[in-house]
């Protein structure tokens, strides 16, 4: 791959495009063979937000964030937001950060029916399609179409490939309908399409390894789109599909995470069709090294997902800070926070989102619940009793400045910066500096960081 150099010319075009058209032009120079990606937020916490506005304005590039189809809809999800609040939520934080709107995409993850596949196929589509819709009335101007999971009434064990593109054409029509509602001149939609697309969230059973997607495979599938596409007439929207969803043989679990080997998709890395131009997506590339997701780029998996990694480490920050609190304030404040207690309340009163996920004893399944890779917590720190909590700690080690010993045992990378006076000993920014430490990761991956 060529090394980026990134001209004064170059920086002046990228900052006069819309944020769709910075990724266009990523992606055509990624094909290129230009180490160049960009990586997608998937995650609503609003400190990951905050974290990934700020890492995006300091490198001058792109916001990407995503929210996923369980996260964010048009009857709340489980952030109790709908699209139209998250767009509004995502564009005042990054308004804050310094970012213009032509700084930011946002983008829809796992549009289609996943939330209501306990339902009918025409009950869940339904919804879905009324997802797609609020999207882009939102403002969200990459749009993944994935109808690969099966609903209630379907044949098992699952759809085909035909199927599949067959559904998610009936919601990138519902998307082309919608945005002929939007002003003129708006950006236009691009898609992400594919069949072999990991479960959301990432989260994999106790499989000894992932395979890897066929090369084969790659215009079969694509095959499939084109052929559901033209049906529903939908020519010029295949014009604008920009990603392909494919196992690049990246996963994590409860406690395991399969490393990328570029040796598995030497084949699948040169599969790529001339028309339309597009790259692969790759999910679920959470935990992986900062080397692997330097290969990722260059083997043209140019877009890559990330989100439980970041409220991992928002946790990891979380979890720090509680135990420096502890150690200094016992007996000092008038409360001391209970944030693993209270979250662990939390995940126990309502068990619905890790008991499916999680094995083992008690003991195991206590660990899990906190520490887990697949960090199931991260659906809880919305609930406002753990957010009383945090806030109570925030607030105890403001009045009360973290003790520096305590923070090299406890956010050693915190420390480091503290005392290179680049970080404000807060609570708050710690913990956004330990988010950015992953989103940092990611921005050199893909050629963002100067």
């Amino acid at each position: 791959m060529k090394v980026r150099v990134v001209s004064t010319k170059d920086k002046n075009l990228a900052e006069s495009q819309h944020a769709g058209g910075r990724l266009q032009d990523i992606i055509r120079r990624n094909r290129s063979s230009e180490a160049l990606g960009l990586y997608a937020v998937c995650s609503a916490h609003p400190q990951v937000i905050a974290a990934s506005a700020r890492e995006a304005h300091e490198n001058g590039s792109v916001l990407h964030v995503e929210s996923t189809s369980s996260q964010v809809n048009q009857f709340g999800g489980y952030t109790g937001q709908n699209p139209e609040q998250f767009a509004g939520f995502v564009r005042s934080v990054a308004w804050d950060a310094g970012l213009s709107d032509d700084q930011v995409l946002r983008g829809g993850d796992h549009l289609g029916p996943f939330p209501w596949r306990s339902e009918s196929a025409s009950v869940a589509m339904d919804k879905a399609c009324a997802l797609v819709r609020a999207c882009v009335l939102a403002g969200y101007q990459k749009i993944h179409l994935d109808a690969s999971m099966a609903c209630a009434d379907d044949p098992k064990p699952g759809l085909d490939e035909r199927a599949v593109a067959d559904r998610a054409a009936v919601l990138c029509e519902t998307a082309e309908n919608a945005f002929r509602e939007l002003a003129p001149n708006s950006p236009p939609l691009l898609y992400v399409v594919g069949t072999e697309v990991p479960a959301p969230g990432g989260e994999s059973s106790s499989e000894q390894s992932i395979s890897v997607t066929a090369a084969g495979r790659v215009q079969c599938t694509l095959d499939a789109f084109k052929r559901a596409f033209d049906k529903h007439r939908l020519e010029d929207a295949w014009e604008r599909v920009i990603g392909l969803v494919v196992q690049p043989g990246v996963e994590f679990g409860e406690s395991n995470v399969f490393d990328y080997d570029r040796r598995k998709t030497k084949a699948l890395s040169v599969a790529l069709p001339a028309s339309p131009q597009l790259v692969y997506e790759a999910h679920s590339t959470d935990y992986q090294l900062a080397s692997s997701l330097k290969q990722m780029v260059e083997d043209h998996f140019a877009i890559l997902k990330v989100g439980p990694e970041l409220t991992f480490a928002f946790r990891e920050a979380v979890f720090a800070l509680s135990a420096i609190e502890h150690e200094m304030l016992q007996g000092k404040a008038a409360r001391v926070s209970n944030v693993r207690e209270t979250l662990d309340t939390a995940m126990l009163r309502n068990p619905s989102y890790w008991r499916d996920y999680y094995h083992g004893d008690e003991n195991q399944l206590r660990a899990s619940r906190s520490y887990s890779y697949s960090d199931r917590c991260r659906y809880y720190w919305h609930e406002p009793e753990v957010n009383a909590e945090i806030e109570l700690l925030i607030e105890n080690l403001t009045a009360f400045s973290p003790v520096l010993t305590l923070v090299s045992q406890y956010l050693p990378l915190e420390y480091e910066a503290i005392r290179a006076g680049t970080l404000h000993a807060s609570p708050s920014e710690m913990i956004r500096h330990h988010i950015r430490a992953v989103l940092h990761k990611y921005a050199t991956a893909c050629g963002e960081t100067l």
